[in-house]
């Protein structure tokens, strides 16, 4: 297994040394923060990126929401005044990344072309005035989008201040689709490429359920729920509709891409950020992008955290999960907008923990990210945003809490590059647990569409795992069934509840090499297009976890049952699959109640130099689950490093972090022989401590 590991390694790093060149090592992670120079009166621009300088910050971020300035009428470039906001950015030896503002179409461009706007569900067609209005489909749109992203390109491509380009912003409709004409039309023509036939096309969606058979790709409309009375005939349907939105804003960030990288240097790096988990788009779809980068905000109402302040900190694995999903596919990756303080959309906005944003600037950077950069310099005046902290209020000047702890931060990664050395390896103990999250959206949008239960999230269910690993101590990459394997001595794949006799073949040959793997319920239940098989339920993976599942269970909202494992009673509620071990199979948990009491929820097999485990049970707070991640890696002689709840701990660069996202102090096990760089082992809530 060693060996494939370091094969694995080399094609990891082959992807990586690309990406890689865009960044200086001995810097290990740039600190840099958005403007907008088009928002301020210019004789306080250089007053301002001086300030960001004295800061500490490394480069700025500008244009992404300047299209009706750089190109006031069709045809009319005006770049004086963001050349002017270069020139003094440069003379404070701040970096520039350029953005390309495809998110917001000027007003003469909508009013001249309609037809470049959304279509809402509801048959409404957007409104100028806001962002992301745009069709991805519109070939006007794509038309207009390219002539802006090349002149953009033309004029700044060979600018040595410019040190990357970001495409559009958060590229998605914010959870909207788009149900216009040119979606239409390009929504048949996707579904054509794709089954050639409307024979095909019917056998995979099951047209024949509702009479909903179709004769040619004309009658198809978009599947629009809103007009539904009683919901699709074809749940296919809706996942191909979101599978096309992915590909549709794959391609419009592609086209830019192509365009940019037809005129700029290859000295400068073109990315964009995504929202760091994703439902409607697919950001590995655009895997000609130098690297993805991504956007996060902790703190925004929609988090409860750990303990009576986890609201003000956080989920202790939201920013790790964005790190080692958007880093495994080109081995770089970096934060482009970071929570700077208090926000203005969320469904609350409370004010984050103190020391709360420098923890999750060593998160950032604990996670392998060459750069982290915010959200925005300045508090606006003016517009939607204007209860948005900044790293200053809104004299301009007076730097806010955020902006206190970015500058604290700056100045402890000056130190810390001093101690940087290269080339140095991942720890043995830590290497040899490395594990893959095997993630593909498919799953999410069919469960999303099809949950059978009000309580299924798909998404809470995989980051519950997530989170467990994660408090194991154990390397994590988030990556996609293309993905070699290998690589990995443990593969987890939570909920997969859409596969073939290639992936299952991939994952058996993976066992038998000497792999780990982990299944968990809801696993090997449909093929590809969503239809269960014509076999014995979850027939699929029957022989791989050595178990029939001849039925599962879900409660009510009021019933609580338990599962025992190792003498231990754990509460679930959701979802459990009751499974009958094959002959050799080990039973691990049962369920403890129900008139299914006695039978396995977990079950455990060995297989060629591997093993694989099922976990049948969604539990609550996810308690068995990492008790049963503890008990594969033991079994397979593989030590892990057990948290207390909160802590989350990483290693880069040769440095060991620690940050504590519990409500609590706590206390860390940290090695009597190690050196502390930063902080200590006794962590306040929000603490780091950083050692060797």
């Amino acid at each position: 297994m060693k060996k494939i590991i370091i094969i694995g390694f080399l094609i990891a790093f082959t992807f990586a040394a690309k990406a890689q060149e865009f960044f200086k090592p001995e810097k290990m992670v740039e600190t840099g923060v958005y403007y907008y120079p088009e928002a301020w009166n210019p004789d306080q621009w250089d007053r301002d990126f001086k300030k960001m300088a004295d800061m500490g910050f490394e480069f700025t971020h500008m244009a992404e929401f300047a299209w009706a300035q750089m190109e006031p009428a069709e045809g009319n470039f005006d770049f004086k005044w963001l050349d002017k906001a270069v020139e003094l950015a440069a003379k404070h030896n701040l970096k520039v990344i350029m953005c390309t503002s495809s998110a917001t179409p000027p007003v003469w461009l909508v009013r001249k072309y309609p037809e470049v706007l959304i279509e809402l569900q509801s048959g409404q067609t957007a409104q100028h005035g806001t962002r992301t209005h745009g069709s991805f489909s519109s070939p006007k749109y794509r038309e207009m989008t390219t002539k802006m992203v090349a002149a953009m390109a033309k004029h700044y491509g060979n600018d040595k201040r410019i040190w990357g380009w970001q495409i559009d912003n958060e590229p998605s409709h914010y959870g909207a689709y788009d149900y216009s004409p040119a979606a239409q039309i390009s929504f048949r023509n996707w579904l054509q490429k794709k089954y050639k036939t409307i024979d095909n096309l019917n056998n995979a969606w099951g047209t024949a359920f509702w009479s909903g058979v179709y004769t040619t790709f004309d009658q198809i409309e978009i599947p629009n729920k809103l007009r539904m009375n009683a919901g699709p005939a074809s749940t296919t349907s809706l996942v191909d509709f979101k599978r096309f939105f992915a590909d549709e804003c794959a391609g419009f960030i592609s086209m830019q891409y192509n365009t940019l990288r037809e005129n700029v240097s290859k000295s400068q790096f073109v990315t964009t950020n995504f929202m760091h988990i994703h439902t409607d788009v697919d950001p590995w779809r655009n895997k000609d992008l130098d690297f993805i980068s991504y956007t996060m905000y902790p703190v925004a109402g929609y988090s409860k955290g750990l303990g009576d302040q986890g609201f003000r900190l956080g989920d202790p694995w939201r920013i790790s999960w964005a790190n080692d999903f958007f880093r495994p596919l080109k081995g770089v990756t970096g934060v482009m907008e970071l929570q700077p303080g208090q926000v203005n959309w969320g469904t609350y906005n409370p004010l984050p923990y103190p020391g709360a944003i420098h923890a999750w600037l060593w998160n950032a950077f604990a996670g392998g990210l060459d750069f982290v950069c915010s959200y925005r310099f300045r508090q606006p005046l003016f517009g939607s945003e204007q209860f948005h902290y900044g790293m200053v209020g809104t004299d301009g000047v007076t730097e806010l809490f955020g902006g206190q702890q970015y500058s604290r931060f700056m100045k402890e990664i000056r130190e810390l590059r001093k101690l940087y050395k290269p080339n140095v390896s991942m720890p043995a103990e830590f290497a040899t647990r490395k594990t893959a999250l095997l993630f593909n959206p498919d799953n999410v949008w069919e469960t999303e569409i099809q949950p059978q239960t009000y309580k299924w999230n798909e998404i809470n269910h995989i980051t519950r795992y997530y989170s467990s690993l994660k408090s194991l101590c154990v390397p994590v990459d988030i990556v996609g069934e293309d993905r070699d394997l290998s690589a990995y001595p443990v593969v987890v794949a939570p909920a997969y509840q859409l596969v073939d006799k290639d992936l299952i073949a991939k994952w058996k040959k993976y066992v038998e090499n000497g792999g780990q793997l982990i299944l968990t319920c809801r696993t090997g239940l449909k093929d590809r297009n969503g239809h269960f098989f014509e076999a014995p339920w979850a027939d699929a993976i029957a022989g791989l976890i050595g178990a029939k599942i001849p039925m599962y269970d879900e409660m009510s909202s009021e019933t609580k049952a338990n599962v025992t494992f190792n003498g231990e009673k754990y509460c679930w509620n959701t979802w459990g699959d009751i499974l009958e071990p094959y002959f050799g199979t080990e039973t691990w948990a049962t369920y403890a109640d129900q008139f299914y009491a006695g039978k396995a929820s977990v079950v455990h097999r060995r297989v060629g130099k591997g093993s694989v485990t099922y976990i049948g049970t969604d539990t609550e707070n996810g308690k068995l689950e990492k008790e049963i991640l503890k008990k594969t890696f033991e079994a397979a002689g593989i030590t892990t490093n057990e948290q207390p709840e909160g802590v989350m701990v990483n290693w880069r660069d040769g440095f060991w972090v620690a940050i504590n996202y519990s409500s609590t102090k706590v206390s860390i096990n940290i090695p009597t022989n190690a050196k502390i760089i930063l902080g200590s082992k006794d962590l306040d809530i929000a603490g780091v401590v950083i050692w060797q």
